[in-house]
């Protein structure tokens, strides 16, 4: 069964393991080609930085369309970056409110590019729910492979030569003892890494999965459509004026937060609406460092407060996998350690491949020598 899956899905396998190498740095590498070269530092030691509605104004007279949010770093030469709509982000000089530029689309089109293969195997329109079930499909089956694989390694015998065999890489082989040695090794020191990136994947492929995360910890699934995420949603700002005033709010996000790394503010779409900040402390992918806080704009009064810690068991094991997949949940360290596991995935599949390829040959030749045999004079 491990052998007949492991064909099945391989290729599929091998195409998701390549794309998650690729992505293993998503976030840093597109905030790196993003800023890289855009001097968001202040003109004087003593600048101080310009208030939202300014900021959100010079971008609007960029042209590039309707602000739609506002996000504030916390490194004094970050530039302040406001969406326009979903797809647009234009970086603005926190200090003189300079429109540095849109990031680097090339990046984005590119990671993009990757995801879509890692996702749906590239596929476009309609056939993306096709490419949706084959990859899902074979991270199950890939979820199986991981799991009976450890079984297959166990050794019979447990003696240090044994062990010493299956745990470490050896020299001077050749061929298929060499491939057989490889996919039991790098099987070995990839497989609690590979465990956690996969199952988390089913969880994210499959709604059963998803709803099964709850139930593990005694919760009722929440209904279709609904979010366990934040409330706020970006709105569309007619006027600068309408956001004028939100900078005190924006102290009181801070100050709720001391290490936070960035602030987010949906714009809110009248002059009386909620300002609802979005408060990360992590690094984008850690939503147990994350927090909502909503605050009324005329008093000042928090009127919401929704730290990680608030939800529900079964909402934060559901929001710690999603980002357990990548490895970002515990920050750079697990990231690389996923990457590798995708590395050492490609290396099992590879492996795996070529021994069955070896065995498929080897019963092919007994074939024609049995009939060979059968059909010979004695």
């Amino acid at each position: 069964m491990h052998l007949i899956t492991g064909v099945a899905v391989g290729v599929v396998v091998l195409i998701m393991s390549v794309t998650g190498v690729l992505l293993t740095y998503e976030k840093q590498t597109l905030r790196w080609a993003d800023t890289r070269g855009l001097d968001g530092s202040p003109p004087t030691a003593s600048a101080p930085r310009l208030d939202a509605a300014t900021l959100v104004a010079r971008a609007a007279q960029a042209g590039r369309g309707t602000p739609t949010a506002i996000t504030w770093r916390s490194d004094a030469d970050a530039p302040v970056e406001i969406a326009v709509g979903r797809e647009l982000t234009l970086f603005v000089n926190a200090y003189t409110g300079a429109v540095l530029g849109d990031g680097s689309q090339g990046a984005h089109a590119f990671l993009q590019a990757v995801k879509d293969w890692h996702r749906v195997l590239g596929l476009a329109g309609p056939s993306r729910a096709r490419g949706k079930a084959i990859t899902g499909a074979s991270n199950l089956g890939f979820l199986f492979i991981v799991v009976s694989g450890i079984y297959l390694w166990w050794p019979r015998h447990w003696t240090r030569r044994t062990l010493r065999n299956a745990a470490l890489f050896r020299r001077g082989l050749r061929s298929k003892a060499r491939d057989f040695n490889w996919h039991h090794v790098i099987g070995l020191w990839s497989w609690v890494p590979l465990v956690v990136v996969v199952a988390s994947g089913v969880v994210i492929s499959y709604t059963w999965a998803g709803r099964l995360v709850y139930r593990v910890v005694g919760e009722t699934p929440p209904s279709a459509g609904a979010s366990g995420g934040p409330s706020g949603r970006p709105g569309t700002v007619s006027a600068a004026a309408q956001i004028g005033g939100l900078d005190a709010l924006f102290a009181r996000a801070a100050e709720r937060v001391p290490e936070w790394r960035s602030i987010t503010l949906a714009l809110p779409t009248s002059a009386d609406g909620p300002a609802v900040f979005q408060i990360d402390g992590g690094t984008g992918g850690q939503p147990q460092m994350r927090a909502e806080l909503s605050l009324d704009r005329v008093s000042g009064r928090e009127l919401r407060w929704q730290p990680f810690s608030a939800g529900t068991p079964g909402r934060r094991l559901r929001a710690i996998l999603r980002f357990a997949h990548t490895g970002e949940v515990l920050g750079v360290v697990a990231q690389t350690i996923a990457g590798l596991a995708s590395l050492g995935a490609v290396f099992l599949v590879y492996t795996g491949l070529a021994l069955s390829l070896r065995r498929l040959r080897s019963w092919s030749r007994r074939r024609r020598r049995f009939a060979f045999a059968r059909i010979t004079p004695s």
